[in-house]
């Protein structure tokens, strides 16, 4: 079943916590429970942290389910037993919360919650390097998926795994208990041409981020060495259906629709939203997936 989510950061951000900072937690979960109609939200720091039970009430009461959440992996300079360790809090939750995925991605050296480095000064990974990590990644996922909790993870600007080349050398380095979280926005701003890059993977992708960029900002980013965060400020990301947008969600669902994809299509489109109202950003976004679902027969 194809259920619609969103991500808390279109109103209140988790890198930067200063961007939204006065939007009240009543309203986001009132404006996207209650008056846009998603059915669930992903992880947030304004949501309780250690009580899966009260995530789970506080979520009801505006007719939300928890969809994940982001967990920071740090791979690349501790041992898998560790990193499995340090998982149960994040584990306890999704499994309170009914979740399917556990949303991952190595940031043990991200530099896109680091307001004074450029996105384009990022870590990057030789192939052995590459292989290494992706044995890690492999054998931590296969303990979540012992645990009936499917890893998706998460590429992304500023990290390892950013570039199209560079997912699919993941995506190689990885077994069958490691799946992707597909991020069109992130999947463009990277470089690639998203409907190329999830059909030669989409056959383990399971969780999916209907993120939307900016090409004119996206390319300033890059030309004029800016921050992640800086791009966030300037515009870089959007939602589906925004006419200043690159990506076309049309392809990307119908591929979607052909792999018999069963899972969350989740809006994570962090902007500022003293420059751009998140309920009518949102709101634009879920009515163009569900229109677009529709007409690919996704839903």
């Amino acid at each position: 079943m194809i259920r619609f989510g969103t991500n808390p950061i279109a109103w209140a951000n988790d890198d930067d916590q200063s961007i939204g900072k006065d939007i009240p937690t009543e309203r986001i979960l009132i404006e996207a429970g209650r008056l846009i109609g998603f059915d669930g939200i992903e992880n947030g720091h304004r949501w309780p942290q250690d009580d899966p039970e009260a995530l789970r009430a506080l979520l009801a009461e505006y007719g939300l389910v928890f969809v994940s959440g982001w967990y920071s992996t740090e791979l690349l300079v501790r041992s898998v037993e560790d990193e499995i360790a340090a998982v149960q809090g994040h584990l306890a939750k999704l499994k309170h919360n009914g979740c399917k995925v556990c949303i991952v991605c190595e940031c043990s050296n991200t530099v896109h919650g680091n307001a004074d480095v450029a996105v384009n000064d990022r870590p990057r990974l030789s192939a052995e390097e590459m292989a290494a990590f992706g044995a890690k990644m492999e054998e931590f996922a296969a303990y979540l998926a012992d645990e009936g909790i499917t890893l998706v993870y998460h590429h992304h600007m500023g990290t390892v795994v950013e570039s199209p080349e560079e997912i699919d050398a993941f995506m190689a380095a990885t077994g069958p208990a490691t799946h992707l979280l597909f991020d069109a926005g992130h999947c463009t701003f990277g470089g690639g041409n998203p409907e190329e890059v999830l059909r030669r993977h989409v056959g383990r992708v399971a969780h999916f981020h209907a993120k939307n960029i900016r090409p004119d900002v996206t390319a300033r980013v890059r030309a004029e060495g800016m921050s992640f965060l800086e791009g966030v400020l300037a515009g870089a990301f959007t939602v589906p259906g925004d006419q200043d947008g690159a990506v076309d969600f049309g392809p990307l669902l119908a591929i979607l629709k052909e792999a018999g994809y069963d899972g969350w299509i989740v809006i994570e489109a962090e902007q500022d939203p003293e420059v751009r109202n998140p309920l009518l950003y949102q709101t634009l976004g879920l009515h163009t997936l569900k229109r677009l679902a529709r007409e690919v027969g996704l839903v």
